[in-house]
């Protein structure tokens, strides 16, 4: 049966505009809304992430590269390589079409017959036929033919990407589209669409396609022996099996290599195909071509050689679709006259499918929503997924599989499933999330209560791993669709964020991330580098890889957990506070050492040693009992346990231990903040940013360490919070000497890193309620002074500073007293990071914060080609020919300089023919310097100059590059966090601060044209994002987001970044969503008048539950009459009055447990008439046009 499909299409139509207002015809039949990109070609290149609900992933380049496979990097269908070289693959790795074509039908030449519609089928030889056109579409990347169009048209949800091509002159439209199948693989999709009749010859398919058993890392470093191994076999059904010879190895042992990589098609014309690209000169020029059965020795490739007569107004379709890797089993079972027929009924039901699949995900964390600007909506539905794939989202809610929970027990502490298995017995199959603390409280097992509440019932959850981030390594674990394995993996800096969005979606979440949180914090104070479902993971020494170190953050530790707690005491209040003296935390037992407070001074780069022998000791306990192995035991064995007070005291205590007064956190663990660019800050470096988190911390813990009754702490650190607040009782007398003070900070410090590296001794004691009172207000003092002396003249903020500290000599007044003889704080430039953190600390009232906002608008920090921010200052660097020459001056006043230039020694300098001097090309930096320096002092003929002038030729280096003010990457490099490029997490954060103050100013009434100010300077950075601006604006889609746009381009890294969070929060503001006191409120009058339109109607679901805002005209803003109708599932209508809704009412919609159906909310003066059942938002439905099910 012929896949040809009649239409109407005529005459050539003019070429669509850009937007989203395009209703594309994709795989699943139906009409999806896409956003269009049209003449592709004139934007800079960019990637786009395929989105799915499978393991399949793939990466396109908008040219057309693209990389693709299953699960992980080494199980690609396409070679996994970075971003610049997948630019740079179109038609070398991925798709690739070759065309023919005979005008008008090529009858007066003989044109072909009818097209052939079963493989090898029968049609005369093209080859020589006179007056064919060559075309190949998408192979001529930044310049199409002329009369050739481009447009890149990608779906909503990202699901399926489209390439398409028209060509005026034959009067011929193809458009490829890509979407990923959890049964299939990967699917190309071709349509073929002709104005006026004409007879084609061409090759489409894959090419450079991968076999199994090969690793990214050999695939990169040894593709051409890897050739050498490939085979590629035609079976009699047109599927083709890519393979190895054997596996890749060079031991003298047998290694068979059973995978294959499968590739197979469907659709009229197909002759034969080729398995190489050997031949694709010669069909280039018209000749003929030889069918392939069989390939050898070279990349594999799946072209399908096809001949075709299309009719004026008809369409041809056609599949390729590609999988990795099948075994012997499953490749049978996709041949011979039982398997499954590779229909385009088929092929479009399983794309229903798949859509439904993804629509569920999205909809289950709220990123289905409805108004006029379905550009703000489409973009809330990309961060919402993008925030799904990063952080996780519950397959079933909160319901629970008793299986799940056993298999997360068991990988954490194997014995707890014995020895209370009574228990286990009386669990059911499925238990509600929030049921289980109970349950396991009437165990009496710490261990049990301590793990189940912090289990996650999380899916979907990968690292943000893609060719634009090489060094992220994802694996993407799903497991089947009726029962999705549980799981998240990430980044501590990354996960923490992407749940804290997740938790407005699922309240209930909230504590247990919280305990995840502190669970995995060590008890020096810091947290381990990844964490997972199966517990935590930190990096090891690698001496040969310059990416490689380890180390602790600062910032996200403090501003992550503060959000969750905030999270926590407004949905649930009291909560975590009834659980805050209770012992069923941990601390992680990361083997890094940090310095003692003395050799900081000395070397504070470095000052985190790992303890390798420790580390082996934690692994084999690993093996004995867990997860739980990574958890620091005391000296009998025994899980060390402490409360959620203690564990919320020793966070804030390490920082202490390092605060500098006046000048911010000192970054002494080897690691830089927020921004990795600036790693240069590591050891010189304050920040400013981590105090004013500081802050808000402060007024978040306060609350939940009040109480009549004590904290119990234990014994160690009750002594180095005694010795904190005794060096903190000068702060509020004015007369805190910072010297003195950094001192008896960092001795303290040491004091008790000494003794619980040593081990914890066990015993306890007990803080008075005024003792922690006194303390947390001290350090309240400590970081407001430390803010307000970080004031620039400007009314900004100072960043980061960097320290200078003098070590005092063994035999000085200082020395015997500390470390530290003097302290010197060096300013740097302006950075965005400070004003954000400084907006967020709670210490700048409203009407501060629009005065900063105005001054930030008028900075050098204002990028008014990107309506946006940069993260510092851009500025022009010097060549390096500029700043690497010394005036032949030096040599007169620097002998050594005279007597190296005229040896011709060229260690440290070069001389060039005009006389000047150069530092030689293998000096890096001061340490290469004094090095050398070194080496020519043991030269009879040196030593002598060196002991003269070898400190001064070192202050000479510094004095041309300048590298004390050097803050890292951030300052030498193009792209990323680095000079002219717009961050766009950093402008998200910015918006969310500004969101912050805009809450603040009207909850406390301010005056109203501070809430006008503040209003208009969230839109007028809100218009600067990138689904605010055009494709040509943004280069790239403008509903995705991504993480940076450099100077010279569009915007790259594309996805999973940070950004996400922080918009779905800004979202919720703009929505009129908030949470208090346990009560939702929903306020429409927030809602900006473009989401309105013509209907009056917002539509969207918070918890999974349908809202609908209705505005009757003329009704006004914020504080025009409002009605909210609650309906309830058994039929009955609950009117409520006022903004926030009653507190069980929220706590069922919090607890999605389907009491409630939706939310209607009238506003305007007919408020109180009838309303309308809120429905679930009709902007994005499955295929069928059905709404998603949320539950």
């Amino acid at each position: 049966m012929s896949t040809t499909v009649s239409d109407d299409r005529g005459a050539t139509a003019p070429a669509p505009e850009s937007g989203l207002n395009s209703r594309l015809g994709d795989h699943t039949g139906a009409a999806e809304s896409a956003y269009r990109i049209s003449g592709i070609d004139d934007i800079a290149p960019f990637l786009v992430s395929l989105t799915s609900a499978t393991d399949v992933w793939a990466f396109i380049a908008s040219t057309g590269g693209l990389t693709a496979g299953r699960r992980n990097r080494d199980q690609a269908l396409f070679p996994y390589v970075t971003d610049d070289k997948l630019i740079d693959a179109a038609g070398i790795s991925g798709g690739l079409t070759l065309m023919r074509v005979w005008p008008d039908g090529a009858d007066a030449a003989g044109g072909p017959g009818e097209s052939p519609e079963a493989w090898g089928g029968g049609s005369e030889d093209l080859s020589g036929v006179a007056q064919a056109v060559a075309w190949e579409p998408f192979t001529s990347p930044g310049a199409p033919l002329p009369g050739v169009r481009r447009d890149l048209v990608k779906t909503v949800l990202g699901d399926v990407l489209t390439f398409e091509e028209h060509h005026d002159e034959l009067g011929l439209t193809l458009a490829v589209s890509w979407r990923a199948s959890a049964r299939l693989g990967l699917v190309r999709r071709c349509v073929l669409t002709a104005d006026r009749p004409c007879a084609i010859e061409l090759l489409d398919g894959l090419v450079n396609v991968l076999p199994p058993h090969i690793t990214a890392r050999t695939q990169n470093e040894l593709s051409n022996l890897l050739d050498a191994y490939k085979r590629v076999d035609l079976l009699q059904d047109g599927l083709a099996l890519f393979g190895l010879g054997s596996t890749l190895t060079d031991l003298a042992e047998p290694s068979e290599a059973l995978a294959a990589t499968v590739v197979r098609s469907n659709g009229p014309g197909a002759v034969g195909a080729l398995l190489s690209t050997r031949q694709l000169a010669r069909f280039r020029r018209g000749e003929p071509i030889r069918h392939e059965a069989a390939s050898r020795g070279a990349r594999g490739a799946y072209l399908v050689h096809r001949r075709l007569r299309i009719a004026a107004g008809e369409r041809v379709e056609w599949h390729v679709i590609a999988d990795t890797p099948l075994d012997g089993a499953q490749v049978a079972d996709l041949t011979g006259p039982d398997a499954a027929p590779l229909s385009a009924q088929a092929l479009a039901a399983d794309a229903v499918a798949d859509r439904a699949a993804l629509t569920r995900i999205v909809a289950s964390v709220d990123g289905l929503q409805h108004s006029a600007d379905e550009v703000a909506c489409g973009h809330h539905a990309a961060n919402a997924l993008f925030n799904a794939m990063r952080g996780g989202v519950p397959p079933r809610d909160y319901d629970v599989r008793r299986e799940d929970l056993t298999r997360f027990l068991g990988a954490r502490r194997r014995s707890l499933l014995e020895e209370h298995a009574e228990a286990w017995a009386r669990l059911p199959e499925t238990v509600a999330l929030p049921d289980l603390p109970v349950w396991a409280a009437e165990t009496g097992c710490p261990h049990l209560v301590r793990l189940v509440g912090e289990f996650l019932p999380l899916s979907f959850s990968r690292r943000h791993g893609d060719p634009s981030r090489p060094w992220n390594q994802f694996d993407i674990v799903l497991g089947r669709s009726d029962h999705p394995q549980l799981g998240y993996q990430g980044n501590w800096r990354d996960i923490f964020q992407n749940w804290e969005a997740l938790a407005w979606s699922y309240p209930e979440l909230v504590e247990p991330m919280v305990r995840t949180f502190v669970n995995a914090t060590t008890i020096d104070g810091y947290n381990p580098y990844r964490v997972t479902d199966a517990g935590i993971d930190w990096e090891v020494p690698e001496p040969d890889d310059p990416w490689a170190n380890i180390g602790y953050w600062s910032d996200h530790q403090i501003i992550y957990l503060t959000k969750l707690l905030e999270l926590s005491r407004a949905c649930h209040p009291g909560r975590l506070q009834a659980s805050i003296r209770t012992r069923t935390c941990t601390h992680a037992d990361v083997p890094y050492r940090i310095a003692d407070y003395d050799d900081i001074v000395r070397d504070p780069a470095g000052t985190v040693r790992y303890d390798a022998e420790h580390a082996t000791r934690v692994l084999r306990r690993c093996e004995r009992i867990g997860g739980d192995g990574k958890l620091l035991h005391d000296q009998d064995g025994q899980l060390v346990l402490a409360t959620l007070g203690e564990k919320l005291l020793l966070l804030l205590s390490a920082k202490i231990v390092n605060l500098v007064p006046g000048g911010g956190l000192w970054m002494t663990t080897q690691r830089p903040e927020w921004n990795d660019a600036n790693n240069a800050l590591v050891g010189r470096g304050l920040s400013v940013v981590t105090v004013a988190y500081l802050r808000r911390y402060l007024q978040v813990v306060g609350p939940l360490l009040a109480g009549p009754e004590g904290i119990e702490v234990s014994v160690e650190l009750f002594q180095l919070m005694d010795a904190l607040a005794s060096a903190m009782e000068g702060q509020a007398a004015g007369i805190l000497d910072a010297p003195a003070t950094v001192d008896a900070f960092g001795h303290a410090g040491t004091t008790y890193r000494r003794a619980v590296y040593a081990g914890p001794g066990g015993a306890r004691r007990v803080l008075r309620p005024e003792q922690v009172a006194a303390f947390l207000a001290a350090a309240t003092r400590l970081v407001e002074d430390c803010l307000a002396a970080n004031r620039r003249d400007d009314g900004l903020l100072h960043s980061y500073n960097v320290l200078e500290v003098e070590p005092a000599s063994a035999g000085s007044q200082a020395g015997a007293a500390g470390a530290a003889a003097g302290l010197q704080i060096n300013r740097l430039d302006l950075m965005l990071e400070g004003q954000v953190a400084a907006l967020s600390s709670g210490v700048v009232a409203p009407e501060e914060a629009l005065e900063m906002l105005r001054r930030l608008r008028h900075s050098a920090l204002y990028c008014p080609v990107r309506h946006s921010y940069l993260l510092y200052p851009d500025r022009d660097l010097p060549t390096s020919a500029e700043r690497n020459r010394l005036d032949a001056r030096w040599a007169q006043e620097l002998p050594l300089l005279q007597a190296l230039a005229d040896d011709a020694d060229r260690s440290v300098i070069v001389r060039d023919r005009r006389g000047d001097l150069h530092f030689a090309a293998p000096i890096h930096n001061v340490r290469d310097v004094q090095a050398a320096l070194a080496r020519l002092g043991e030269r009879e003929e040196y030593a002598e100059l060196v002991q003269r002038d070898g400190k001064a030729l070192a202050a000479l280096f510094e004095e041309v590059f300048q590298h004390a003010r050097f803050t890292g990457r951030s300052g030498t490099f193009f792209g990323y966090e680095g000079l002219g490029s717009v961050y766009w997490h950093m402008v998200a954060k910015l918006l969310l601060a500004v969101q912050e103050q805009l809450d603040l100013a009207l909850r406390t009434g301010s005056d109203p044209a501070v809430v006008a100010g503040l209003s208009a300077a969230y839109e007028d950075i809100r218009s600067g994002l990138g689904y605010c601006r055009s494709p040509q604006e943004y280069g790239a889609f403008p509903t995705d987001p991504y993480s940076h746009t450099p100077a010279a381009g569009g915007a790259r890294q594309p996805g999973m970044t940070g950004q996400v969070k922080e918009e779905i929060l800004t979202r919720w503001a703009e929505l009129g969503v908030s949470i208090r006191d346990g009560r939702l409120g929903v306020n429409p009058g927030r809602v900006r008048e473009a989401e309105w339109g013509a209907a009056g109607v917002v539509e969207f679901t918070f918890c999974g539950t349908p809202m609908r805002y209705r505005r009757l005209p003329d009704s006004g803003g914020e504080g025009a009459g409002m009605r909210i109708q609650v309906q309830l599932a058994d039929g009955r209508s609950l009117p409520i009055d006022g903004e926030f809704l009653p507190s069980d009412v929220t706590e069922s919609l919090f607890r999605r447990d389907a009491r409630i159906e939706g939310v209607t909310v009238m506003l305007g003066e007919e408020a109180s008439g009838p309303s309308r059942r809120a429905a679930v938002p009709s902007g994005i439905r499955d295929a069928a046009g059905n709404p998603p099910t949320t539950r």
